[in-house]
């Protein structure tokens, strides 16, 4: 478990440091400190499960047995100040597995949001040729990972599909999962993402994790699938062709970079998302820097909620 990889870790440099001065045993202190921090944030945390309702009402999400849900508030706080990424005011929850947590080792986590752009129409979805779409991916990337250079960021690099795009136009949920390596790391990362269309806008959740936890996810997928959804009012099948507007972008726009596929430029979608930003549970964006710190487990000592 993370936890315990923490308190040794700690344990270690802080026994190095002691032998190194000869000052007291600072080691088990801080360890004893670690382990008050991380027991302070867990049992802090309020867990919903069954029904919980989002969005102002516009969606829900229909707890799985086995898993469980942290409001918006609590998902903040771990995103932000635990997990070190860039503050993200539409965050609306995070589902984790009933034995997941933010210090839990080989787990993964799906963060919600929501994007009210209107109505995407799929009548393009048995037309997209996602092999075509992960090359054109690929052949912006030298150019790009130029400009992150400049920026003094490590370049990003898309492998391939993890799990091919797949449209389930019944339920209006779209779903697909892409392998990256950052830099020279020796180990490769995992974005499941999931979307679900609605009257007014997109439900999506993404988990990101390495893809050693991908048989994880995947066994887990089924039933993330049927969770999210929108109330009565507010489903697909609730649109007003008269009343509601119409997104500037369809299917495949959704799966090649999301919101910005309304400007019409693949190309620019492409750039956006080897830039090193990315859609994090249901259309929230943060920085891919800030992704790689979950997954490595870096983590900053803020204070409890």
């Amino acid at each position: 478990m993370k936890k315990i990889t923490l308190i040794i870790c700690c344990t270690f440099l802080c026994a190095f440091g002691t032998f190194a001065k000869g000052g007291e045993d600072s080691a088990v202190k801080e360890m004893i400190r670690q382990e008050k921090l991380i027991d302070s944030v867990e049992n802090a945390l309020k867990w919903e499960t069954n029904s919980v309702t989002i969005a102002n009402g516009i969606a829900k999400i229909n707890l799985s047995k086995g898993f469980k849900f942290l409001n918006a508030e609590q998902s903040k706080y771990i995103l932000h100040d635990l997990w070190g990424n860039p503050p993200k005011p539409d965050v609306l929850g995070m589902i984790f597995p009933a034995s997941g947590g933010p210090y839990a080792d080989s787990s993964f986590a799906f963060i919600v949001t929501y994007e009210e752009e209107g109505f995407v129409k799929d009548d393009d979805a048995d037309k997209i040729n996602y092999d075509d779409m992960l090359a054109e991916m690929k052949k912006g990337e030298a150019d790009v990972n130029k400009e992150r250079a400049k920026s003094g960021y490590e370049p990003i690099y898309v492998i391939g599909w993890a799990a091919k795009p797949y449209y389930d136009k019944n339920n209006k949920v779209l779903h697909w999962a892409k392998e990256f390596k950052f830099g020279t790391a020796d180990y490769n990362t995992l974005n499941y993402e999931v979307r679900v269309l609605g009257r007014k806008g997109v439900l999506s959740l993404n988990a990101v994790a390495t893809m050693a936890e991908l048989p994880l996810v995947k066994a887990s997928i089924d039933d993330v699938l049927k969770m999210p959804g929108f109330t009565e009012g507010n489903k697909y099948s609730d649109f007003n062709s008269s009343t509601d507007k119409v997104a500037e972008y369809g299917i495949g726009a959704l799966v090649a970079g999301g919101i910005l596929a309304k400007t019409g430029a693949f190309a620019v979608i492409g750039k956006f998302l080897l830039a090193g930003w990315k859609f994090i549970a249901i259309g929230a964006v943060a920085a891919f820097g800030a992704v790689k710190r979950f997954i490595t487990g870096s983590r900053k000592e803020e204070d409890a909620v």
